[in-house]
């Protein structure tokens, strides 16, 4: 199995290889660890509090953090609600530990209240358990994550670092916001040519959570990656530019979630795998 590529700059063969980390990353741990094994050559020990899972993997080579997306890969209404329902009250500087790492992101930093609350379930096994293999020999460390577990992998990437863990990468498939302008900033600043985030140009997902472009507080961060071919957001676009913030009720909610349902298949790691794919043999 081919070993992940340790020097700078985006890497389609990287981003291959931590794809197929994300879609092993929804097997439970009595078939993912083998499958770690075979399919890609690393150890695998999945981390799972609630309803957040992450598997730390490894070899000689490299560190790999994946987290899990929605329990049910082959459906996102399981995160509809606390996605887009008020999205600009969540908005939140977090409190505790979390709020002492995130802190450092600087005055009017704000994140996605549902994420850092996901991520905080799984926190302290996590990175036990990501200490224990980096002291056991060091070496670079890649996070990565499909759709929630996008969220959730750049937000531990900004943990880690916090807590003196070298992030050599951050790769994330379909993720979605996780913060406004300045949170995004922050995380340039922090990760400089480190974040890639790929997207699928049908994948309305990755425009979430943002119920109205207008008033839109949310901002990604770069660098963007897209796949697949061309077509623009026009069922959020059309929707949110159309209808006054004040006017989101929730039948507009599940309108616009409607839009989302509609492409769902853009938005799945098998969808993901083969774009990526596509992009080795140059037919991306």
């Amino acid at each position: 199995m081919s070993k992940l590529n340790t020097r700078v700059g985006r890497d389609f063969q990287n981003a291959l290889l931590l794809a197929k980390a994300c879609d092993l990353a929804y097997y439970p741990e009595a078939e993912g660890r083998p499958k770690f094994q075979q399919d890609l050559g690393m150890d695998a020990h999945l981390i799972s509090v609630d309803n957040t899972q992450a598997y730390v993997a490894h070899d000689d080579g490299a560190i790999v953090v994946a987290f899990r997306g929605s329990e049910s890969p082959s459906s996102i209404d399981g995160f509809k609600d606390w996605l887009l329902t008020n999205a600009k009250n969540f908005l939140i500087l977090p409190e505790g530990r979390a709020g002492t790492d995130f802190v450092a992101a600087g005055v009017g930093a704000r994140f996605h209240k549902g994420f850092i609350e996901a991520l905080e379930e799984v926190w302290a096994p996590l990175l036990a358990e990501v200490q224990k293999v980096v002291k056991g020999k060091a070496r670079p460390v890649f996070v990565t994550g499909h759709s929630l577990g996008g969220a959730l992998a750049l937000l531990a990437a900004w943990r880690m670092h916090r807590s003196f863990i070298p992030i050599h990468q951050v790769y994330t498939f379909g993720a979605p916001m996780i913060g406004n302008d300045k949170a995004a900033a922050a995380f340039q600043k922090s990760f400089p040519g480190k974040i890639f985030r790929f997207v699928d140009r049908r994948d309305l997902v990755p425009r979430l959570p943002t119920v109205s472009l207008q008033t839109n507080e949310y901002l990604h961060c770069q660098e963007e990656v897209p796949l697949g071919p061309q077509s623009v957001t026009d069922a959020i676009r059309d929707l949110a530019t159309s209808t006054p913030q004040a006017a989101f009720t929730t039948a507009i909610i599940d309108q616009l979630w409607g839009k989302v349902n509609t492409g769902v298949s853009s938005h799945l790691m098998p969808n993901y795998l083969a774009q990526i794919t596509e992009g080795l043999s140059g037919k991306g």
